[in-house]
């Protein structure tokens, strides 16, 4: 205790300057050593010095704490969902086929059950070859599929948009969950969708209701967490995460909302002129023709 007080003195001693000096010394005789006191007074860069080992000593213990990303590694709290490169070379083999949209490169996160994110990635060169917004829209759709989502039912992002609406059973439901902007937007842009995405370890939050989150079930129906791919429409997102879960091997899906037991948590396109969903799960189609919704119609199964 007497030490912490030592520190807290000196430091005080340099906040309140050197104007000050004797009635800091005077308040602190009580818990500051006799010599450190008497120090002070003969020589004033006395504190300076002590300040700076005492700052010294605070840095070599913060940078022997664990960060987050460590904690969660060491925690195995990303066990059994794919690593960086798996997810990069997943994700791009699916942004190369035939979904519709525009034909973009991609962003794609991971969480696991808990909502920490355990892997980021993208299809281009660098971060500046997809749009930039679109990593924190993947994190926060991932986020979502695995937060709306139960071992006995899969809820896709896409499926959540028409019950948000105004009217909508589940109204208001993005706005529940904000996304953590010091988790999202920290660290360096070189580092975005690299191993060290700043993202990695953190709990990004957020919901998103548009297509592109899947949640993640093995082969024993285990429920590992959320996939979220975003950069192009929505609808071939939607496309796109689905082959990426797919490349993965955890599509063993149990259940869902979509009324098709080979593609239970799929997008849904009911929605009539009326601008209602005839399910309640409806999603709006991204372009004039019906191109995306026939892609997502012919889909590969879930395993």
């Amino acid at each position: 205790m007497a030490v912490n007080r030592r520190r807290w003195s000196s430091i005080i001693v340099v906040v309140v300057g050197m104007a000050t000096l004797l009635l800091v010394v005077s308040a602190c005789t009580t818990t500051v050593q006799d010599t450190e006191a008497t120090a002070l007074l003969q020589d004033p860069t006395f504190g300076l010095s002590h300040l700076n080992d005492e700052l010294q000593t605070v840095k070599e213990t913060l940078a022997g704490l664990p960060q987050a990303s460590d904690i969660a590694i060491q925690e195995g709290a990303c066990d059994g969902l794919p690593t960086h490169t798996e997810l990069r070379d997943a994700l791009a083999t699916a942004r190369n086929e035939n979904n519709g949209g525009f034909n973009l490169d991609m962003w794609g996160t991971v969480v696991n059950r808990g909502g920490v994110v355990c892997v980021v990635a993208f299809t281009g060169n660098d971060p500046g070859d997809q749009w930039p917004g679109s990593r924190v829209i993947s994190a926060q759709k991932a986020n979502t599929a695995n937060a709306f989502s139960l071992p006995g039912l899969a809820i896709s992002t896409a499926n959540l948009f028409s019950a948000v609406q105004p009217g909508g059973s589940l109204f208001g439901l993005q706005f529940s969950n904000p996304v953590d902007t010091s988790v999202a937007y920290g660290g360096s842009w070189d580092n975005y969708g690299q191993p060290a995405d700043p993202m990695v370890g953190g709990k990004i939050g957020g919901v998103n209701v548009f297509g592109g989150g899947l949640p993640l079930y093995d082969s024993d129906g285990k429920l590992w967490g959320a996939i979220g791919v975003s950069g192009d429409s929505s609808c071939a997102d939607h496309n796109i995460a689905w082959r990426t879960r797919k490349n993965l091997a955890l599509d063993f899906v149990p259940g869902g909302l979509s009324g098709d037991a080979e593609r239970p948590d799929s997008i849904v396109f009911d929605i009539g002129d009326s601008g209602k969903s005839k399910s309640g799960w409806g999603h709006p189609l991204c372009n004039a023709s019906d191109e995306e919704s026939n892609i997502a119609g012919s889909l590969p199964p879930i395993s």
